[in-house]
């Protein structure tokens, strides 16, 4: 929409230079086809040729996967694991594939936001830097300017702040690809193959299925892998059981009977691998064959915050102390997988776990022992802090100053449940223990806050704006192990007086000029015509360092204080909001200097040059509430002028 909106203007201002454009065009070369001529060869054609790269090896694991499945179960066992090692070897090259390709189209995606649009901005500044016929015009032009100007930077910015953070996420995708699933409406979905009886016999059709657990639909729809699409139609059922099928009872591997109400008979279908298999029978509450009912109720494999779960923490946290503490990147270093899971299946294990707290072998490495501890901390059900208040937990890290933040989180631990409080602290008196030797083992404060952050704080869905709050996740684990005698051994304090709080907010917001996260960037200077559009320029050239510098200053040196009201009913959990002294007069009307995006719904979006109905005082020091078309919300204080 932004870049319609600007090629329409630009058509306009054309339309009017077009008898002096003519004597301009051959400087077009160097600011504007010069710029997209090489946008188009380096950046498209990077992404088609990944493309091709995707599409040969889509064609060539499809391939080895349906002959790998057509294998019979009765070859023998060292030609099915040599068969299952080479097709791992050809699904990892294609998962990996996959990814640099989503990533290029993406990059493409994100570099055509800015790079299409600024060489015509730049195109149409030269234009009016040459001829002085365009100066009327460039007047009228220079509002629509500024916005554009700002929407590029913002746009830039954006992409070059994030762009290391999702390669990051992308490795991390290719490292470890189960732990990164994508968010689906459904509980499972993927590709089966169904056996049908035909007329000469039975074949097996290829399928792309979903399911949803609440109303037990399974969809199948059929997929032809030489058109790349659906090979007919649709077919619904309603589940109704699924139950395992026995190796010996079918030629073909990885195979499991449905029953369905609304249909006779049983179908059969087969997943691409044996985990493949366990996913969708774990997502239909499948059964084992009947010869398996004596199998012990516990559901093995599941982490949980239970005797048997404080067992294997103690038990990796003792052997880590007595053993390992001084390693060089305790923590930061992981361990082989293989290894690790071995380790968490023996001590998950029901008939190992009651066994004394010090039986973790010799023979197991330490980074093996500390990979296996996050990890059944990342197999656990949630988050040891809870999704319900990691939002909170983040609003605590981005106070203004060091005792809000520590006092803060102290009353949202002990809002949570009791277990993940005893595990929590657990957990932070043994990291206090690592961070003591960090001459020896180089794991500071901040490097274990980088490295449990994520797995303690993890959010719902990976997202970019997820990894914007990883700092502060780091941040929360920080205060936690720095502050644990105090958090986790005395009771949070009764909240302060409304005049302290004010007194405290004060103190630190007059070291933080308030702003929207993003403050706008200049790219070229235009002429101002008042000494109120200078000021202007000053404000958004100056804006970003103040930023920047004051959030450094306020995480590091720090000395208001602010304490929570432990007996708050906020749902959201947020932090008491003092009322600020009515100092100032309601204003009627308002107009903006420069656009804003609002972050959240207390917030109001805007562009420069818009009028507000009107502007009152707000409780938030440094900002106003606006109302904009019959909608109220938070703006920044210094981004108006009162008419």
């Amino acid at each position: 929409m932004c870049i319609a909106k600007s090629l329409q203007e630009f058509a306009t201002v054309l339309r009017n230079l077009e008898d002096e454009r003519i004597r301009m065009i051959e400087n077009a070369s160097d600011v504007l086809i010069t710029p997209l001529e090489k946008f188009r060869k380096e950046q498209i054609g990077a992404a088609k040729e990944a493309k091709k790269k995707y599409d040969k090896e889509t064609e060539k694991y499809c391939g080895i996967l349906e002959k790998h499945l057509n294998l019979s179960s009765k070859k023998k066992e060292s030609q099915l694991q040599e068969a299952d090692s080479q097709v791992d070897l050809v699904r990892q090259h294609f998962y990996e594939v996959s990814l640099e390709y989503v990533f290029k189209v993406q990059e493409v995606q994100e570099r055509k936001m800015f790079e299409f649009v600024e060489p015509l901005l730049a195109f149409l500044q030269g234009l009016f830097t040459f001829y002085h016929h365009g100066y009327e015009l460039a007047k009228d032009f220079s509002d629509f300017k500024m916005q554009l100007t700002i929407s590029i930077q913002n746009t830039r910015n954006r992409f070059e702040g994030t762009r290391s953070e999702v390669e990051s996420l992308m490795k991390k995708m290719k490292e470890n690809p189960l732990e990164h699933k994508t968010i689906s409406p459904y509980t499972m979905e993927g590709y089966l193959y169904v056996q049908e009886k035909r007329h000469f016999g039975t074949s097996w059709v290829k399928h792309y299925c979903t399911y949803q657990r609440d109303s037990k639909q399974i969809t199948m729809v059929p997929f032809d892998q030489k058109s790349g699409g659906k090979g007919g139609e649709d077919e619904s059922v309603t589940l109704k059981s699924c139950t395992r099928r026995k190796t010996d009872s079918i030629e073909k591997r990885f195979c499991f009977d449905v029953e369905a109400v609304d249909r006779p008979g049983v179908i059969t279908m087969q997943a691409l691998s044996e985990e493949d298999r366990r996913l969708w029978m774990e997502a239909m509450d499948g059964r084992e064959p009947v010869y398996n009912s004596n199998k012990d109720s516990q559901s093995e494999g599941t982490a949980q915050l239970d005797s048997i779960g404080f067992s294997i923490i103690r038990k990796c946290i003792h052997a880590v102390e007595t053993r390992g503490i001084n390693e060089q990147g305790l923590y930061r270093i992981v361990g082989v997988n293989s290894r690790v899971q071995k380790l968490l299946s023996v001590l998950m294990d029901p008939k190992t776990a009651s066994e004394t707290e010090t039986d973790i072998c010799a023979e197991w490495e330490i980074k093996t022992i500390t990979s296996a501890l996050k990890t059944y901390l990342r197999m656990l059900p949630g988050p040891l802090m809870m999704y319900q208040f990691q939002r909170s937990f983040i609003k605590a890290a981005k106070l203004e100053n060091q005792e809000s933040r520590v006092s803060e989180i102290h009353s949202l631990v002990h809002r949570l449940p009791e277990k993940n409080r005893q595990m929590l602290q657990l957990l932070m008196n043994h990291l206090a223990n690592v961070a003591n030797n960090h001459k020896q083992n180089l794991m500071t404060v901040a490097n274990l806050g980088v490295v449990f952050g994520p797995t303690l704080l993890r959010p719902q869905e990976e997202t970019v704006a997820a990894i914007m709050d990883i700092k502060f996740q780091n941040i929360v684990i920080e205060i936690l192990i720095e502050n644990h005698d105090k958090i986790f051994n005395t009771v949070p304090d009764m909240p302060l007086t409304n005049a302290q709080l004010h007194l405290s907010r004060k103190k630190s917001s007059d070291s933080k000029p308030p702003s929207c996260s993003e403050r706008p960037l200049t790219l070229f200077h235009a002429m101002q015509s008042t000494e109120k559009q200078e000021q202007r320029n000053s404000i958004i050239n100056s804006s970003l360092e103040s930023v920047v510098s004051s959030n450094a200053n306020s995480i590091l040196n720090s000395s208001s204080s602010l304490q929570p009201n432990m007996n708050s009913s906020d749902p959201d959990l947020d932090v008491l909001k003092p009322t600020r002294p009515n100092s100032l007069t309601p204003f009627r009307k308002a107009k903006a200097l420069y656009a804003c995006k609002a972050e959240h719904d207390s917030e109001l979006s805007f562009s420069a040059g818009t009028v507000f109905d009107s502007v009152h005082p707000s409780q938030e020091p440094g900002w106003l509430e606006g109302t904009l078309n019959g909608k109220t919300g938070l703006i920044p204080e210094n981004y108006v002028e009162f008419l």
